[in-house]
């Protein structure tokens, strides 16, 4: 739709001239400060067309003053979505938190709520779940069966590691780095390391026990928990948001406020990037996704000096991000349209369903706490 139609639709709308001209203004503006999506070209025709049409009417509808940007963002954001989840496009099993606690989203569509947690990650092979509420750490089955708790103050960001023997779990109470056994035993504040950010430790997948954090004053430790002592760290690198490592072990991304910093080995390549909110890498290893204000970029870790190639932008700030197992999908969290987005990367294919805070119990838009496992083997103790 060009803007001589749309100029018509507005002369030709019950309005006062004043307010045809700031519609008008408005939409322009918007379009003027799109971000353009990576996407077969019936879908950026179909959301053009559907953007410039919840303009007009929300021109029509508005009292003076009201913002129409936000009508159009919403308009969008939901014209072509499915107003119900009813089932995963690919294997494994989705932990989800929301205001109402810890849900299971299982592949036929099917939720159970765990319990009133604010945070929760998968073990190892998908067997448990460790889960955190404000003063309590506690690791669960799938279906909500609690196998211990521990009472701990300021319970924040547990992660579980391990083989199908021996697993551990790090988190942090307060300040402190702690390490307790897949059996809720033996629990230490983890070799007197320095006080650590706000940010989730991580482990370095592979049979090497590795165990990353990021202190306070912005340091990236890598630890040998079982020896308790240090491994290397890194210069510092203030206001700290993230920390992963790839699924090959090869790679360690730390986000900032305004950087992406990959580690291979020791030595750092340094993005300028600000705006980064969420990044994840693919189960290869080879790429790492992440969410930058209204856009989801994939960065290609191994070469540094490639501009990142944009998947998907949105209006409106995007979420969370979690592959699926196979790799084939990746499901952004869109809050602002209330809405999941899963986007198959051969093909650009493109899943919407609305109502998302609706379908975990209403209330704050939920975050995920990863897509994991197509099966879990019953020799698994994590």
């Amino acid at each position: 739709m060009n803007e001589d139609r749309l100029r018509s639709l507005l002369r030709d709308a019950p309005l006062p001239p004043a307010d045809r001209a700031r519609a008008l203004a408005v939409v322009r503006q918007a379009f003027a400060e799109r971000e353009r999506i990576a996407w077969p070209r019936r879908h950026a025709r179909a959301l053009a067309l559907a953007g410039c049409a919840a303009a007009v009417v929300a021109a029509a509808l508005s009292p003076p003053g009201r913002a129409v940007l936000g009508d159009v963002r919403e308009a969008i954001g939901t014209e072509h979505a499915r107003t119900a989840l009813f089932s995963l496009p690919a294997p494994g099993r989705l932990l989800v938190t929301s205001g109402g606690g810890a849900w299971v989203l299982s592949p036929d569509g099917s939720k159970r709520l765990l319990g009133s947690y604010r945070e929760a990650s998968w073990s190892p092979f998908g067997r448990f779940v460790v889960a955190a509420r404000r003063d309590e750490l506690a690791a669960l089955e799938p279906d909500g069966t609690v196998h211990w708790t521990l009472s701990r103050p300021a319970v924040r960001f547990p992660r579980w590691a391990g083989t199908h023997i021996d697993t551990r779990i790090a988190y942090l109470s307060g300040s402190r780095l702690h390490l307790v056994a897949g059996d809720g035993t033996h629990d230490v504040d983890l070799c007197g390391e320095p006080a650590a950010a706000p940010v989730a430790p991580a482990w370095r997948p592979g049979m090497r026990r590795e165990l990353a954090y990021v202190t306070a004053r912005g340091r990236v430790y890598v630890l040998d928990p079982d020896a308790c002592s240090l491994l290397w760290r890194s210069s510092p690198y203030p206001r700290p948001r993230l920390l992963q490592w790839s699924t090959d072990g090869r790679h360690l991304a730390l986000v900032t406020a305004d950087k992406l910093v990959v580690f291979a080995g020791r030595r750092p390549t340094v993005r300028f990037m600000r705006g980064i909110s969420s990044a994840a890498f693919a189960p290869s290893g080879r790429t790492l996704a992440v969410v930058q204000r209204r856009s989801v970029l994939l960065v290609d870790p191994d070469a540094p000096r490639t501009k990142p190639r944009r998947l998907f932008a949105g209006t409106g700030r995007l979420g969370d991000l979690a592959w699926s197992s196979d790799g084939r999908w990746l499901l952004v969290t869109w809050p602002g349209a209330d809405q999941w987005l899963f986007v198959r990367l051969s093909g650009g294919k493109l899943l919407a369903y609305s109502r998302i805070s609706e379908q975990f119990g209403g209330g704050a838009f939920p975050s995920l706490g990863g897509w994991c496992c197509v099966t879990a083997s019953p020799r698994t103790r994590g």
